[in-house]
């Protein structure tokens, strides 16, 4: 009967899984998430001050975006409408260096865009996010001299040093990434890069590439975590059931008001300043995706 109704039994299933997490008797789960949450730390940390208003006023980003892009207004289900999905297929698979290759990943082209829109498109939103891709650059500067010349460095108050056979980026929470004894190699397209020692795609320890945009990614996943954690400090009086990447799940009384915990959730952390967070939720019986 499942294979007569659904196209992917394994898919249906692991949905599924989710909806056996459910509330004791007497109790709801309240679900709530950051929205946009590594956009908006991309853009707290680069400066990119057009994004970071979008995100105050509760705009749309992929209308921003594409509105940017473009040099026209841009609204969902409204005027120049049809330019909201170049930008939200750019946002997807541009901010951390992507290039052709990551729209052909994302399904740019399932998604009706040609093959002659890809690099243009790629050029557009590096023109509209200029201090992003700064930013990729000073940070693989910094590395670079870090694992080069043994050269502390900071970005944005991000900081690198080399100690003891690792290069150690220190993040604003003050934790820090480690990279195991990199040094200086060739990457595939000719240009000197940072390898380290880490478990690959083959799932053994062997010797990985990085370079700018990729710690970028890095940086920026890892701070969004120490984001989540201190939300998880400010809800302490809450009985968090789990968590899934920048989600909470909270089992809660049935006069507790959801409005109230996702203000919680979105106070920015002391060491953020200047960061706009916001979390939205929603109530349910079981766990779902919304």
């Amino acid at each position: 009967g499942v294979e007569l109704l659904y196209e992917d039994v394994p898919d249906t299933l692991s949905q599924l899984i989710r909806t056996a997490f459910v509330p004791k008797p007497g109790y709801k789960f309240i679900v709530s998430d950051f929205s946009a949450i590594e956009a908006r730390v991309l853009a707290w940390f680069a400066g990119e001050i057009w994004r970071q208003e979008v995100f105050e006023k509760g705009g749309d980003i992929y209308c921003a975006s594409a509105s940017q892009m473009f040099k026209v207004p841009v609204e969902k289900h409204g005027v120049n409408g049809h330019l909201r999905q170049k930008g939200k297929i750019a946002e997807l698979a541009l901010g951390y260096g992507g290039s052709v290759g990551a729209l052909k990943a994302m399904g740019a082209l399932e998604m009706g865009l040609s093959e002659d829109e890809l690099q243009p498109l790629v050029t557009a939103w590096r023109n509209s996010n200029q201090n992003i891709v700064r930013f990729w650059w000073d940070i693989d500067r910094a590395a670079m001299n870090a694992v080069k010349y043994h050269m502390d460095g900071e970005v944005c108050g991000v900081k690198f040093c080399y100690q003891s056979g690792m290069l150690f980026i220190t993040l604003l929470s003050g934790r820090r990434l480690s990279y195991v004894k990199p040094k200086l190699g060739t990457n595939q397209f000719g240009s000197e890069c940072i390898t380290y020692e880490g478990i690959g795609g083959t799932k053994k320890w062997e010797r990985l590439e990085t370079y700018g945009p990729k710690l970028v990614e890095n940086i920026v996943q890892a701070t969004s975590r120490d984001i989540l954690c201190y939300a998880m400090r400010t809800m302490s009086h809450c009985f968090i059931t789990m968590h899934i990447h920048d989600e909470l799940v909270i089992e809660a009384r049935p006069g507790v008001d959801l409005k109230v915990l996702c203000e919680q959730m979105g106070r920015t952390p002391p060491w953020a300043n200047g960061l706009k967070l916001r979390a939205d939720g929603y109530e349910t019986m079981f766990y779902k995706k919304d």
